[in-house]
């Protein structure tokens, strides 16, 4: 019987990484030499790979040390007092935020200026110590209000404006989950939604559709190898979405792990991965799958 093995041809880098892992390629191979403010991708395996090209990753206490050096703002982007701080002590800044952000960062810090003339509190649905949060809250001065589950709500006042964003990964269910709370929350208090929320769907269109996706995809196979790192927030929560269609997934970090997958009796196989997981390692997990049936093959004869 021969078995099909597709790879989720959305699966993959998005284009924010992908761009930035592509500037951090150009600047190395024209000097061999740059550094990355934070781990450019969520994935130790092209970290690695560009970390052996010369890419150096520096935390923001070293930032704060160089000068006259280049560094790269990965996808996630930065808040405005790394530009500050690069401005000042010569260090050529090579932007690679992904344009969806810092269309968001200028939508925050247009909610933030109003919300200082008429009050109220700028809330930020994701998870507080993510890069791409960090860099969103530097557009409010520090000010805003970053929740993550819907006890997080009781911090606000429920009588004066919200004006509310998401992260761009987050998962678009949920944050419909946290509107319909806070909306819940201020009639309860006798306002009106329609007048104090003011909500942004600010989620990664991109992220969007491949969470209906990847459902779609895991519901074809018999089988789901999804290959991330364990660091990545949107691998976690697209191997849950796999999983919820399809019990019989896998989470792949590295090709030895294919050792614990029982491929036996399947006549299809699906790959596929997070938004910080490089092509060429799915390409990689097929050919060792590929390798594995034959080997199996070869056993029973």
């Amino acid at each position: 019987m021969k078995v099909r093995i597709e790879i989720d041809k959305e699966s993959g880098f998005c284009f924010g990484v992908q761009n930035a892992v592509n500037l951090a390629e150009e600047e190395l191979q024209r000097s061999g030499n740059l550094y990355c403010l934070g781990s450019i991708v969520h994935n130790q395996m092209e970290l690695g790979r560009l970390q052996n090209m010369g890419l150096k990753i520096i935390d923001y206490k070293d930032f704060k040390k160089l000068k006259n050096v280049k560094v790269l703002i990965r996808a996630h982007g930065e808040p405005p007092e790394i530009y500050s701080i690069a401005h000042r002590n010569g260090i050529k800044i090579i932007d690679a935020t992904c344009p969806i952000v810092t269309q968001l960062q200028a939508r925050i810090r247009t909610g933030y200026q109003k919300h200082k003339r008429i009050g109220g509190t700028v809330v930020i649905y994701g998870k507080k110590n993510h890069p791409e949060v960090r860099a969103h809250l530097g557009q409010t001065e520090g000010k805003a209000l970053v929740v993550n589950k819907q006890s997080d709500l009781d911090h606000l006042n429920f009588k004066e404006p919200i004006f509310l964003y998401s992260q761009t990964t987050m998962s678009k269910k949920e944050f419909e989950k946290i509107i319909a709370a806070i909306a819940e929350k201020i009639v309860l208090n006798g306002g009106n939604p329609g007048k104090l929320l003011h909500v942004n769907r600010t989620i990664c269109r991109q992220v969007i559709n491949r969470e209906e996706g990847i459902k779609k995809f895991a519901w074809k196979h018999e089988i789901i190898l999804f290959a991330s790192s364990k660091e990545s927030s949107n691998g976690r929560m697209l191997f849950g979405l796999c999983q919820s269609v399809n019990t019989v997934s896998y989470f792949i970090t590295k090709l030895e792990d294919l050792g614990n997958v029982h491929l036996t009796n399947v006549s299809s196989i699906g790959i596929c991965g997070a938004t910080s997981t490089p092509g060429w390692f799915l390409e990689k997990v097929r050919t060792r799958v590929g390798e594995l049936l034959a080997g199996d093959k070869k056993d029973k004869k």
